[in-house]
């Protein structure tokens, strides 16, 4: 391991060095092996989810287990009932934590939409995504705002600081500047896609230019970064639950490089992320897929009347209220509830009353978006 380098984690790191990392620090033949093996398995996740005629059906519901594992990150824990039922339009009662994971996936399609329409990050972005996740209006902290990372946990270094954030508007906006140039600029800054994923990471969390947040902020501007960079068409591979299962060694690697410039380990802990997190998701995928064909081929024998894109919509997310299922083929209430009724005597849904109001629940899509 490399010299220690001389910084006072009690100080603000305004001396954090701007990007690019040496090259020796981040090129050698184990890391571009490991950069192939993530590469190949986000191709045959892009490729695979191509094919689906409905992507929305992966979309809403993948997106929405990224919001509740990136948020658990944070110590934010809510349950997957709560927010299915919410996102099935009855959000009566919702208690906080589910808001704020809702408030992150509101965030991350607000921030694809702009990276898609605009095709550039920059600090407008970061600062809206912020806002959303937050809910509130300020923007890069203030200079009084004496901000610290402290160590988590009760034990006897529980709550002890182990890194100061850069401080002051103007470090804070030269350091975000340079992480958005390193982005967007491919040709100044050669390299692979996933190496700049996992060096911008940290230098977003090293930065941290926001009162709070910064963590959510920093997994979104990922998602982001594999769309602006084409490796994937739409966000459906998310790493916090990777995250949460290797928390330890996430924070451990992330001071190390603030600590000894040790990009390889970091670089590599984020690439296997990446690996193993397209994989996991290419399997969910082909779950979902293989219980959709199912329930349709069962809804086309028993209940013809059923059209296809009506079956697609109970699997954009477990919980669907009858307004969920209205369109060009369904275009009354009445009809809506009629044929969830006969889904119900299928045993595909069922029902539950919310208040005054009764959704339907699609069971088996729960249980198969709750197993880890």
């Amino acid at each position: 391991m490399s010299k220690p380098i001389p910084y006072d984690r009690n100080k603000p790191y305004n001396q954090l060095p701007l990007l690019p990392p040496p090259d020796k620090k981040v090129i050698s033949i184990a890391m571009m092996q490991s950069v192939n093996q993530a590469n190949k398995a986000l191709a045959e996740l892009k490729g695979f989810a191509k094919k689906l005629p409905n992507q929305s059906m992966l979309v809403n519901t993948i997106s929405l287990r990224e919001a509740k594992a990136s948020t658990e990150i944070e110590n934010i824990f809510t349950t997957d009932n709560e927010l299915y039922k919410a996102l099935s339009g009855n959000d009566a009662g919702l208690k906080s934590n589910a808001k704020e994971v809702l408030r992150y996936r509101q965030a991350l399609w607000k921030g694809y939409q702009d990276i898609q329409e605009g095709g550039q990050f920059d600090t407008s972005l970061m600062i809206n995504l912020y806002r959303e996740i937050k809910e509130v209006k300020d923007g890069i902290r203030p200079p009084q705002t004496e901000t610290t990372i402290k160590k988590r946990g009760s034990g006897l270094l529980g709550g002890t600081v182990v890194y100061t954030p850069p401080r002051g508007e103007n470090i804070i906006k030269q350091k975000l500047d340079n992480l958005i140039d390193y982005l967007n600029d491919d040709e100044k800054y050669d390299y692979d896609p996933l190496i700049k994923l996992a060096v911008s990471h940290y230098q977003f969390e090293a930065i941290h230019p926001f009162r709070d947040g910064n963590g959510r902020t920093g997994r979104i501007l990922s998602i982001l970064l594999m769309i602006q960079k084409q490796l994937l068409d739409v966000p459906i591979l998310y790493l916090s639950a990777y995250i949460i299962a290797n928390k330890d060694e996430y924070y451990t690697l992330l001071n190390k490089v603030t600590a000894h410039r040790s990009w390889e380990e970091w670089i590599q802990y984020m690439l296997k992320a990446v690996e193993e997190t397209a994989t996991y998701t290419l399997n969910k995928i082909h779950e979902i897929d293989r219980l959709f064909n199912k329930t349709h081929e069962l809804l086309s024998i028993k209940l013809p009347h059923i059209r296809k894109e009506t079956a697609e919509k109970i699997f954009e997310q477990p919980y669907v209220s009858p307004k969920a299922l209205l369109g060009p083929n369904i275009k009354s209430i009445n009809t809506a509830k009629k044929y969830l009724v006969q889904m119900v005597a299928l045993g595909i849904m069922v029902p539950e009353k919310v208040g005054k109001e009764i959704i339907y629940l699609n069971l088996d899509l729960l249980n198969l978006l709750s197993e880890t």
